[in-house]
């Protein structure tokens, strides 16, 4: 009896297979635009110099330390913050800008307790292809076979990657935001903790987290420059504009959709800059994402401001909205929701010019008032100081004038009308 009725649940299985896929997909909880490491992380910024009307001068940001040139017999824990949760999970690791093939010895997943702490009851090794390690070839990325494990959303998970050879130049994101532990020679990736050697605020090889959700979760990609990666904001804060929408659709209920952020600090709309120009990038860091439903993106204030450096190109708000139609024409063809969000103002940044604010109120102007975007975001009303409004308010501005600090970046979230991703207002 016993084996007539498993025979009966495995052919229901068979003929209900497609449907029971139909009820859940894989969405991207947390995801971060992979980089190669030659590149620097942020422009260099020029001396200080004084603000009209009393204000105390820009910062020059202090340089960090060296990037690292390649791991070899080492583990690297990483800690990323998800937006939505799951039961199942699975991990991209990414060899996008190696040489040669990279060999993953071993990675595991887990929920973190404290600092490179995590919780051992949850400690899940991932496998590749059902092998416990994997050869990613040069230029490619490898997802991980799901594991189960319970992730809370909005919470922080630790991935663990253990590099038996020597790396070479590693794919990284620079601006982490979060510490990273880089331990000492040996496979860590199974210990409760370790003693780390060193400590970097960006990721390596490691490109997305994706978790299986119902049907009806959706994807929100956050693409654009450093003021969406969160440059400037706290470390191991999760203060930046996608990590508090996240938050902030948490609070209000929201389980079905997922935020990433796509940022890249120093990335450019007309050409490369840090990383590939926007539409280069565009495959990869947005049409690849799975579960994506919303593009939001909000970038060329690069663009605008180097053109005003000395021997540099001019740029028009033509040849910027230009590509922004490319970005909404390829994301439309996917059946994706596209919303521009307005530049923040600039005024008292190293690279502001008068020229450069008549070109950004341009583009600001078309985001506000286009029919070919499917909504816009006013960031720069959300952000800008009511007595002078191409500068942030007092309160926003943190060094540079050009990235507000975090509560800049939570005003930016909080002005965003969430009738735009079909949540329901109460």
């Amino acid at each position: 009896m016993n084996t007539r009725i498993r025979q009966i649940s495995a052919a229901a299985a068979i003929l209900l297979g497609p449907m029971a896929l139909a009820q859940e997909h894989w969405v991207a909880t947390w995801a971060a635009a992979p980089l190669a490491t030659n590149i620097p992380a942020t422009p260099a910024q020029p001396p200080a110099t004084p603000v009209a009307g009393g204000a105390p001068a820009a910062a020059p940001a202090k340089p960090g330390p060296a990037p690292l040139r390649s791991f070899n017999n080492q583990t690297i824990r990483m800690v990323v913050n998800t937006s939505i949760g799951g039961r199942t999970v699975r991990v991209e690791l990414a060899n996008t800008f190696g040489a040669a093939p990279l060999k993953i010895g071993s990675a595991h997943i887990a929920l973190r307790d404290h600092d490179s702490a995590i919780a051992p009851a949850s400690d899940r090794k991932l496998t590749f292809s059902g092998l416990a390690s994997a050869n990613i070839p040069a230029g490619a990325s490898m997802i991980s076979d799901p594991v189960d494990l319970s992730v809370p959303a909005v919470s922080d998970l630790v991935v663990s990657v253990y590099l038996p050879g020597d790396s070479g130049l590693p794919t990284q994101h620079a601006t982490g935001l979060h510490t990273t532990y880089i331990s000492s020679e040996g496979d860590f990736t199974g210990l409760a903790d370790f003693t780390a050697a060193r400590t970097t605020n960006s990721w390596y090889f490691l490109s997305g987290v994706q978790v299986l959700a119902p049907a009806d979760t959706g994807l929100i990609v956050a693409f654009g420059d450093s003021i969406t990666d969160g440059s400037t904001s706290t470390i191991d804060a999760n203060a930046s504009w996608p990590s508090a929408l996240a938050r902030r659709l948490r609070a209000a209920g929201v389980a079905n959709l997922a935020v990433i952020n796509e940022g890249i600090g120093g990335n450019r709309v007309l050409a490369d800059g840090n990383g590939v120009s926007v539409l280069a990038r565009f495959e990869r860091d947005v049409l690849a994402q799975p579960g994506i439903k919303y593009l939001v993106f909000m970038e060329a204030i690069n663009d605008i401001g180097l053109a005003s450096r000395a021997g540099a190109t001019p740029v028009t708000a033509e040849e910027i909205i230009a590509i922004y139609k490319q970005m909404i024409a390829r994301a439309h063809i996917h059946g994706i929701k596209v919303i521009g969000a307005t530049l923040t103002p600039y005024e008292g940044a190293a690279y502001y010019s008068e020229p450069g604010e008549v070109v950004r109120t341009a583009v600001n102007r078309w985001i506000r008032t286009t029919d070919l975007l499917d909504g816009a975001l006013d960031f720069d009303a959300a952000t800008r100081d009511p007595e002078h409004p191409r500068k942030f308010r007092p309160g926003f501005n943190i060094r540079d004038n050009l990235h507000p600090n975090d509560a800049g970046y939570k005003a930016m979230a909080d002005s965003i009308d969430l009738s735009l991703f079909g949540v329901k207002k109460r």
